[in-house]
């Protein structure tokens, strides 16, 4: 699925959740060399933007890393409580990182979040 934001009517497209991840971090050099890494800042903006958009529920839904080939994404996948996640399941990542940092998420709330994420 691809993702997708406009910035001074310049659209930014980013084709998969892989790529779009890549792009919204800091620039490293395994990105680099994989060529996954942002053209400049105002890619790099571009996809934190369509980040902070995105479903929370979107990293179920689309594996960076098949199940069948890599045993820790098996392992998360196996262990991912559907109910703990609930509460959170329709938040983006931007309204998730504005609870994370209200005070509704205390100690309690978190642990209780904790299997689902």
């Amino acid at each position: 699925m691809a993702y997708a934001t406009t910035i001074e009517g310049t659209r930014f497209t980013f084709p998969d959740l892989r790529r779009l991840l890549a792009k919204a971090t800091p620039e490293r050099s395994g990105d680099q060399l994989a060529g996954l890494c942002a053209d400049g800042p105002v890619e790099r903006l571009a996809a934190q933007i369509a980040l902070a958009d995105l479903p929370l529920k979107t990293f179920l839904a689309e594996e960076l890393i098949p199940s069948e080939e890599d045993e820790v994404s098996d392992l998360i996948a196996r262990r991912h409580d559907a109910a703990a996640f609930a509460p959170v399941s329709c938040l983006t990542v931007g309204a998730f990182r504005e609870w994370l940092l209200s005070p509704a998420a205390d100690a309690r709330a978190l642990a209780a979040l904790a299997p689902g994420l």
